[in-house]
């Protein structure tokens, strides 16, 4: 079994890298398929944490606190990974077309962050603001947030997998890759089932009518949201 293992997807190929290409693609690995992912999961499903008495306790910050502090650490370990792989030979091939893609989306994710706009509310200094109003600037950044978000989760397991063939990694390698990534689709279908893909801004403010933007559609694929009469039955499992 253990010879199997360690044996390399492709026997009639050699597994041999040098250690520049071996610790980029370790650092993406962990970056793209290990902490991006999970912190998008986390954000996703854990607004409301399971015992939370929602609506009457609100705006935990486990969810943010989580996604940012994982998505900062996908970005260093990116700049890491890129280093080490154009300290050498530049990738080629669908691989390194991807990777860069990845990049510059990567980039273009981070950017976007700091025009998100202001929050606003009744805890914030000023009640006004693109968040608390859901003002359509706010609207288009969330659509594009989330969507590419989701869209570079997509291309990072798809580079993951022509990485590690390109690589002729051994079988153990593919194996947890591959786990990890099922147990995280298995955990997603499980709280979506569950009703835990909650919507971000009745997480924060409530499902209050007298919050502007309670007045719209939840944004976000397939999330929960409750009118105001029924809140208060409402609880994570």
């Amino acid at each position: 079994m253990w010879e199997w293992l360690l044996t390399p997807i492709d026997p009639d190929r050699a597994h041999m890298v040098s250690a520049a290409v071996a610790w980029h693609a370790r650092t993406m690995v962990l970056a793209w398929g290990v902490l991006a992912p999970l912190a998008v999961l986390i954000a996703r499903f854990y607004k409301v944490l399971p015992g939370q008495d929602w609506p009457r306790e609100l705006d935990t910050q486990f969810w943010w606190r989580s996604h940012w502090i994982g998505q900062s650490a996908v970005l260093v370990l990116t700049i890491l990974g890129t280093a080490l792989i154009i300290s050498g030979t530049l990738p080629a091939g669908r691989h390194g077309f991807l990777g860069y893609l990845v990049l510059i989306l990567g980039a273009a994710q981070v950017a976007m962050g700091f025009f998100r706009g202001t929050k606003g509310g009744p805890t914030a200094p000023e009640l006004r603001g693109d968040h608390y109003d859901m003002t359509r600037w706010r609207q288009v950044f969330e659509a594009a947030h989330k969507g590419l978000g989701y869209l570079l989760i997509v291309l990072s397991v798809v580079t993951i997998a022509l990485g590690l063939w390109e690589a002729n990694a051994p079988r153990w390698m593919w194996i947890a890759i591959g786990g990890w990534w099922a147990g995280l689709i298995l955990a997603a279908i499980h709280l979506q089932r569950s009703g835990r893909a909650i919507d971000t801004y009745q997480a924060i403010w409530g499902p209050g009518v007298e919050h502007p933007g309670n007045a719209l559609p939840a944004p976000g694929w397939h999330m929960r949201r409750v009118e105001d009469e029924s809140a208060d039955r409402v609880r994570p499992e």
